[in-house]
């Protein structure tokens, strides 16, 4: 009786290894994932005078904040 036990036993294991084996290589076997698209010149323009913009408005706000008086 044990021995049919440990036989059964060893077989669950087996199938168990065999199992996770075959998910490891299924996995590593993907795709990776892909980088998001560079950005086109238009956006990074956009983006450059939005920034810039804001910068001006900052210093304008500076200005008038320091000839203000206390």
């Amino acid at each position: 009786m044990d021995h049919r036990r440990s036989g059964a036993k060893e077989v669950m294991i087996a199938t168990a290894l065999s199992l996770i084996g075959c998910l490891g290589i299924t996995a590593c076997a993907s795709d990776p994932p892909k980088a998001p698209p560079a950005p086109t010149p238009d956006q990074v323009r956009s983006h450059a005078d939005k920034t810039f913009d804001k910068l001006k408005q900052d210093e304008q706000e500076r200005a008038s904040q320091a000839n203000t008086p206390r």
